[in-house]
This record gives structure tokens, C-alpha cells and sequence, in this order.
């Protein structure tokens, strides 16, 4: 069995990281969460809500590791009906994960924040699923990702229920 990555591959892989990466960069430009912001000043929040400064390395690590993943599938063949498939499927979550921050950052949409979460959490799943079918290492890539989403998840959604007039 060779286990050697081919270089296409890389390429791939490193090309779909810096895309899943500038997809996290434009969910920054809503998300402000200092001292001053609407975040801070205005919602209450759970005790066990994890300090600011663990979200920029934690989500820089999972996007990275969510291009790796994509890129290990996209070089299985774009001809393949299910490389097209699962990259759109991808593509479609990597999309909803821009819009969270948007919802609940740019617009404070708690409630519509936490519905669309979940429909994200649920497109992690099918991610996962297709990635799964595909590329075995490329599913295993996404645990850390879908683990992280489903703590956000039960974070927005508490955030949402203990600010209920947002």
C-alpha cells in the first residue's frame, strides 16, 4: 500500500486550507467581541463560555485542517460523481459557517443564529459522512471541527435562551 501523498494532492490540499482560512477571515470582519462591543456590553453570557482569546487560534486551526480535508477528497477525481458531490456539500457548510457569524455577530439574530447553526452542524454530519465514503483520513480530519460546532451550538443556543428580548 503506498501512503506516499502525491504533489497535486498537496497542492490541493494547501489550496482548499487557504480557502476554508479566507472564509474564516470574512466571518472576522463581523466578529467583535471587545471590551466595547455589542457582545460584551449587551448579552449576557454563560459562565463557561470560553475567553475571547481561545476562538481566533481554535477556529484557525480547525479551518486549516477543514482544507486539508477537502483538498484530500477533491484529488480523488472531480470527474467522480461523489468528489463533486461531497466538495459541494463542503463548499454549501463552509458557506453556512461564514453566515453564522454574520447572523449572530453583524445582525444579532440570536435565535436565527441558533437555528442556522444547527442546520450547520447537521451539514458538518453529511460532510463528514460523504468525506467518509470517499477518503477515510479526510472524515477523521473534520472530529475536531464537528466537535467545536456542536459546543458552539449548545453556546448559541444558550445565549440565545438567556438573552430572549435579542
Amino acid at each position: 500500500m503506498d501512503t506516499k501523498i502525491q504533489p497535486r494532492t498537496v497542492y490541493l490540499m494547501i489550496g482548499f486550507a487557504i480557502l476554508s482560512l479566507l472564509a474564516g477571515f470574512l466571518g472576522t470582519l463581523v466578529t467583535i467581541t471587545g471590551p466595547d462591543s455589542w457582545f460584551a456590553l449587551e448579552l449576557i453570557r454563560p459562565a463557561w463560555q470560553p475567553p475571547n482569546f481561545l476562538f481566533g487560534p481554535v477556529w484557525t486551526t480547525l479551518y486549516i485542517l477543514m482544507g486539508l480535508a477537502a483538498g484530500l477528497v477533491f484529488a480523488q477525481g472531480w470527474e467522480k460523481k461523489e468528489v463533486k458531490i461531497a466538495t459541494i456539500v463542503f463548499l454549501i457548510q463552509l458557506g453556512l459557517n461564514v453566515l453564522w457569524s454574520y447572523m449572530f455577530f453583524g445582525w444579532h439574530l440570536l435565535l436565527g443564529s441558533t437555528i442556522e447553526i444547527f442546520i450547520l452542524l447537521a451539514m458538518i454530519c453529511v460532510t463528514m459522512c460523504l468525506f467518509y465514503r470517499i477518503k477515510h483520513a479526510a472524515a477523521y480530519l473534520l472530529i475536531p471541527y464537528v466537535l467545536w460546532v456542536s459546543f458552539a451550538t449548545v453556546l448559541t443556543a444558550t445565549i440565545w435562551m438567556i438573552n430572549p428580548m435579542m
